[in-house]
């Protein structure tokens, strides 16, 4: 039997003990954003861990100014002609509100049976503790079947993904020499479809910014100050109207700098996925695309910027009504960017455009929660065709080079920072409904996913 299959029959072997050390670590609600769950964080990280010290690896969770990181360093020895990855992923989720939507409990993890399969439902399913547990349990099948991995490996796990990664770049600054490595394995990312694998080639750039306008020095009752008084409700309500115009195009001055037209050949491959834009619309209960005028729902996700507002908050909210005129609003505006756009520049910009529509009897004040920019991958390297290869290998057809409407900031750090160029393979589906109650992983796409790294880790050694 060739080494590849007497790892893959481990893996088939141990699926039961897999998902019940995958369930164990579901049942953590490791909620970075919510200082009520720090201990928990910590209980997750340590959790992890133990896992990597039970495989032989040299692991131990790093204090930060945050949540720990765990680090972890085993496989073959490193040297002349040896493969050494970093793998990264994060072991915090998202808060499980709003609960009432969740038809169980968010941390107890059960298998559902589906028309399409089995899924594993729980917080944190598939965003990220089931994709990076793939890559352990690919490991741990790697060591069972062998005695070793091929190729040395150097584990990252962070624990503030979900609450915008605060330490990992002055982390990755200081352990520079540590963790460096031939190449990164970012496992946060999804495949085509649920037959499909993918290799994600782009990502967009991420800006969020946070505006609060404030008019009267006091909240105001409606009937006595109702006309006079200026409503910042409506001057931010206005501000947010002017920032797209009738077909789609932001309005930020500058916006579109460095922002390129798509090259007609990855546009031919993209148009060739044959990709359903009515039913990835109809999957969420969306006829009608309502971006740029003229683009299509793919390029749109892929390759255009974007301005979106994420939450507006100003006067009562509550139940039943109160007739006031607040004296603050505020709104929270998250911008994706692409190619050579500059986020700190579209921070100024943007800024400005906020501020040349204040009146003057109010106020502005800005938050900036963070900015990265666009990346693309350099896919020039034999490792990527090598990734692809195993991929193949598994699922029985070519893997697609997608794009990602979605930021992986830590892209760009390993890149910047440790000098590396990062393959992206994950299994998650669209469907998967990371962020929101209910979260799920396809079962399919933990088995074959932790068959795929399997056969990735092989690949990258030549052993396969």
């Amino acid at each position: 039997m060739a080494t590849i299959d007497k790892v893959l029959a481990a893996i088939d072997a141990d699926l039961d003990a897999s998902l019940a050390r995958l369930f164990e670590l579901v049942r953590i609600p490791s909620v970075s954003t919510d200082p009520a769950h720090d201990a928990d964080c910590r209980r997750a990280a340590q959790w992890v861990v133990d896992q990597l010290a039970g495989l032989g690896f040299e692991a131990s969770a790093r204090d930060t100014g945050g949540q720990p990181m765990v680090v972890a360093h085993g496989g073959a020895a490193r040297g002349p002609g040896v493969p050494h990855v970093l793998f990264y992923g994060h072991y915090d989720v998202q808060p499980a509100d709003p609960l009432d939507l969740w038809e169980t409990p968010p941390f107890e993890p059960r298998l559902v049976e589906t028309a399409t399969g089995r899924q594993i439902v729980g917080r944190g399913a598939s965003d990220d503790k089931g994709q990076f547990m793939t890559f352990v349990e690919a490991c741990r099948a790697w060591i069972s079947a062998t005695g070793n991995l091929p190729i040395a490996v150097t584990v990252l796990i962070e624990g503030e993904e979900e609450s915008g990664s605060r330490s990992l770049g002055p982390f990755l600054e200081a352990h520079k020499d540590e963790l460096r490595a031939d190449l990164a394995l970012v496992c946060d990312t999804g495949m085509w479809n649920r037959e499909t694998p993918a290799i994600t080639t782009m990502l967009r750039g991420l800006l969020l910014e946070e505006v609060i306008v404030t008019a009267a020095s006091r909240d105001l009752h409606s009937g006595m100050f109702g006309g006079p008084a200026r409503n910042p409700i409506r001057v931010l309500a206005r501000i947010i109207a002017d920032l797209h115009d009738e077909t789609g195009r932001i309005q930020v001055p500058d916006f579109y700098d460095g922002v390129s037209e798509l090259d007609e050949d990855v546009r031919r491959q993209w148009q060739e996925l044959g990709f359903d834009a009515g039913g990835f619309l109809a999957d969420v209960g969306l006829s009608i695309p309502a971006g740029e005028a003229g683009r299509s729902v793919l390029e749109q996700i892929w390759s255009r910027p974007t301005c979106d507002v994420n939450g507006i908050i100003g006067g009562y909210t509550g139940e039943g009504t109160k007739t006031v005129i607040p004296s603050r609003a505020s709104a929270k505006i998250s911008f994706r960017l692409v190619g050579d756009q500059d986020p700190l520049r579209i921070r100024e910009s943007f800024r400005g455009f906020v501020r040349d529509r204040i009146p003057a009897d109010c106020s502005v004040e800005f938050i900036g929660h963070g900015a990265s920019p666009a990346l693309t991958v350099d896919m020039s390297r034999p490792e990527f065709a090598r990734c692809a290869e195993a991929l193949a290998a598994e699922f029985g057809r070519p893997a697609v080079m997608m794009g990602c409407g979605g930021s992986i900031p830590i892209v760009g750090d390993f890149k910047r920072t440790l000098g590396m160029e990062s393959v992206l393979i994950g299994f998650g589906l669209d469907d998967d409904r990371v962020h929101s109650p209910n979260e799920k992983y396809e079962l399919s796409s933990y088995h074959h996913g932790t068959r795929a790294w399997a056969r990735v880790i092989g690949a990258l050694a030549g052993s396969v």
